[in-house]
């Protein structure tokens, strides 16, 4: 296959150009090299367009020829406060919808959309007396209190957190989340009115080999490892309890490529053999993509302490009003659907972090 790649110079983004070449695909970069995301320009990479997701023209160039499009390119993170608002909408939503727009001009009809596991808000929660419940936000006043966990809406029990599949309602609760979702949107319609297929692939909290370093848009892996390679402790929000599904990028690439190749392969199917439309990929699906193994921030930060032998986590018990407590997700779809599986636990990908 011709894929473009966008974001493809960014972190994941290299990964996932690394297997789509090793696969056999000819790879097309287009890449802002925005200068919150990319401190030092990144390693020349081949059949790169330096341009923003927003200017058409650009992106209709990058098209040319192209069969399938890989869409990572976005401002990621929570930031730093509501002055980013603008520029997350900009890029992200703006940004997704110029490309869809060029897409639909241009007749390109496959899609792989970068979303995230922040789209839920919250993750599942059961109260013993009410059974499934969505919790709602968090209030100030008890997370100054060090009341972090969410209590049942309706009896104000304590919940018990499980996993989340993607037949969840989304519940976004910050600006990245919102137009995370939105782009979802955004490529669910396009797939509608254009006959296209769309994966929309929800990443967990992602780490590995070439983590962004020193900026507040990374994750929370990256701001560790930052920490201990100026020989300081972690600091830890909260009370290090909130549970999270930890995934390495290398995993996350092949789980990219998988749903590239089947999202193309299911159209050309369709089109030779009518009678194949049971067994199609849907116009639009979603994918949680995650190792399938729970653990915690405190967790994450004590294996990346010992793996760089620093100073032990502190725990700070701060907080982030656009955080959430506990946010796991069964990941049985993408493995059902498309024969996908993580190589990597927390243990084995800490320790190919610290040998690259």
């Amino acid at each position: 296959m011709k894929i473009l790649l966008t974001g493809g110079a960014g972190f994941i983004g290299r990964h996932v150009h690394t297997q789509l070449v090793a696969e056999g695909h000819e790879v097309t970069v287009l890449d802002s090299l925005r200068r919150d995301v990319h401190t030092h320009r990144p390693p020349q990479t081949e059949n790169l367009l330096v341009a923003d997701i927003r200017d058409a023209e650009a992106v209709g160039k990058a098209l040319t020829g192209v069969d399938t499009v890989v869409h990572l390119a976005a401002k990621v993170g929570l930031g730093d406060d509501l002055d980013d608002m603008d520029d997350y909408v900009s890029t992200n939503s703006l940004g997704t919808a110029v490309l869809l727009r060029e897409m639909g001009r241009r007749n390109v009809r496959h899609l792989v959309y970068a979303s995230s596991m922040v789209v839920y808000g919250e993750g599942r929660y059961e109260c013993d007396r009410h059974g499934p419940v969505a919790p709602g936000p968090r209030r100030i006043e008890d997370l100054d209190h060090r009341q972090f966990e969410p209590p049942c809406p309706s009896c104000g029990e304590p919940l018990r957190p499980g996993l989340v599949d993607e037949s969840a309602a989304a519940d976004p609760r910050n600006t990245y989340a919102a137009t995370k979702l939105n782009g979802e949107h955004l490529a669910a319609t396009w797939a509608r009115e254009t006959g296209g297929r769309v994966a929309a692939m929800r990443f967990h909290n992602v780490y590995g080999p070439g983590m962004p370093r020193n900026t507040p848009y990374a994750g929370v892996a990256a701001l560790f490892r930052s920490a201990l390679e100026r020989g300081e402790a972690p600091k830890v929000f909260e009370d290090g309890r909130q549970r999270r599904d930890f995934i390495h990028v290398r995993d996350i690439a092949t789980a990219v490529t998988t749903a590239a190749t089947a999202i193309t392969t299911t159209a050309i199917t369709a089109a030779a053999n009518t009678t194949a439309a049971s067994t199609d990929h849907p116009q639009f699906a979603a994918y949680n993509v995650g190792s399938g193994t729970v653990r915690t921030i405190g967790d994450l930060a004590e294996e990346l302490s010992r793996a760089y032998a620093g100073p032990a986590p502190v725990v700070t018990g701060a907080y982030r009003l656009g955080d959430v407590r506990h946010i796991t997700a069964s990941s049985d779809r993408i493995r059902a659907r498309l024969g996908w599986k993580p190589d990597y636990d927390l243990t084995t990908g800490i320790a190919d972090l610290l040998g690259n």
